[in-house]
């Protein structure tokens, strides 16, 4: 009997090491390039697994046998702390107001998936009446809109930029135009709309590979807020473009059926070919923001993870209003995992954020992210 306890207590030791080792690797992944790591980069689709396995291994050697190994989990976790961080809010703070405080900027990022205008489903069962109502009550000052469509028929569909503009009370926009439909009849692509004045705008496409869609541009509008110039910056990142048969792929390798090693193959070719793309794509908005002499906010659909390479890049020494304000994991893409944060509002570290909250709603296949913010003083 002591004999199997010492060789139970070796496999449970290597075990945890090499969940720790693991972790770690995962953790890496802010400053290693897919292009060259992107191994490395699937590490962190499993890294909210990886850190519930490392924390748990801590917690069995703490209470239960070892205090000594536990340091195994506790100094990973330690190393890896900047990850935790970026992965989960740990404010726990006052709830969402709805009423803006005095002063205050309100900034809203939205995927809202074409206003589910392509769903094929009846006019009445739409969701754009409710999700327009959602924006009018928020009552934000500047709205980011990534997979926004515009109907240039008015007899087939409502003009969203019209609407929203007259209906809504946003005078100001910049549509980047990135996709056009059946001879410009229909538009998509990323969308920045204000109620301050918009004095300057810029658009940077990304580079194209033929016959893979779903990026869309950076755009970067100039606002003026009571006589300071804000530069806002919208982007939607490379997506993985999975289809029917990629999530049917996925369920096949969860229920570990005789065809998983075919699925994974197609699965992880996709997922390898979207880091590629996206840490490109990331790099080039650094560049663009690493320009900007004004404050900065960015918000979008980076389609990566908190603990990625692109997030990290993006970020830099911006805040995360998530992360400043909110709590939890902060899911944003209601498909795959219950852990997808990948929608994102960042702001210069000029701003106070004042409050954030990630909007659960069954509209489009992303939540809405809202954050507050307070101008720096200047007049000091």
């Amino acid at each position: 009997m002591a004999a199997l306890r010492k060789f139970t207590k070796k496999i449970v030791v290597i075990a945890n090491i090499i969940a720790a080792l693991l972790f770690l690797l995962a953790c890496c992944n802010f400053f290693l390039n897919p292009a060259k790591w992107w191994a490395v980069s699937l590490l962190g689709l499993i890294f909210p697994l990886l850190l519930l396995i490392v924390f748990g291994f801590f917690l069995f050697w703490l209470f239960f046998y070892s205090r000594r190994w536990s340091l195994v989990s506790l100094s990973a976790m330690v190393i890896g702390w900047s990850n935790v961080k970026s992965f989960f809010a740990f404010h726990i703070g006052a709830p969402f107001k709805s009423e803006k405080a005095e002063g205050s900027l309100r900034v809203l990022t939205w995927n809202v998936h074409e206003w589910d205008e392509f769903t094929k489903a009846k006019p009445d069962t739409l969701h754009w009446k409710k999700m327009t109502e959602f924006l009018k009550q928020q009552n934000a000052d500047i709205m980011c809109f990534q997979e926004f469509f515009e109907c240039h028929n008015p007899k087939k569909l409502p003009d969203n930029i019209i609407y929203i503009q007259k209906e809504l009370n946003y005078p100001y926009y910049f549509f980047s135009h990135d996709y056009h439909h059946y001879s410009g009849m229909y538009e998509s692509g990323v969308i920045i709309f204000s109620r301050y004045p918009i004095t300057d705008t810029m658009q940077q496409k990304f580079q194209k590979v033929a016959n893979i869609r779903a990026t869309e541009s950076l755009i970067v509008a100039d606002v003026d807020v009571n006589g300071k110039t804000l530069r806002i910056f919208t982007t939607h990142l490379q997506s993985v473009l999975f289809r029917n048969k990629d999530f049917h792929n996925i369920e096949i390798i969860k229920n570990a059926d005789d065809s998983m090693f075919q699925a994974s193959k197609s699965i992880i070719k996709k997922l390898k070919r979207a880091y590629v793309f996206r840490a490109a794509q990331a790099e080039l908005v650094r560049s663009v923001m690493d320009s900007s002499s004004h404050l900065n906010i960015i918000c979008g659909d980076f389609n990566d993870v908190p603990n990625s390479y692109t997030y990290a890049t993006i970020k830099g020494n911006m805040q995360d209003a998530f992360i400043k304000k909110g709590f939890g994991i902060g899911r944003t893409y209601v498909n795959l995992s219950p852990t997808l944060r990948i929608d994102y509002i960042m702001a210069s570290p000029g701003f106070k954020v004042l409050q954030c909250k990630n909007f659960k709603l069954p509209y489009s296949d992303h939540h809405p992210v809202i954050a507050d913010f307070q101008l720096p003083d200047t007049s000091k």
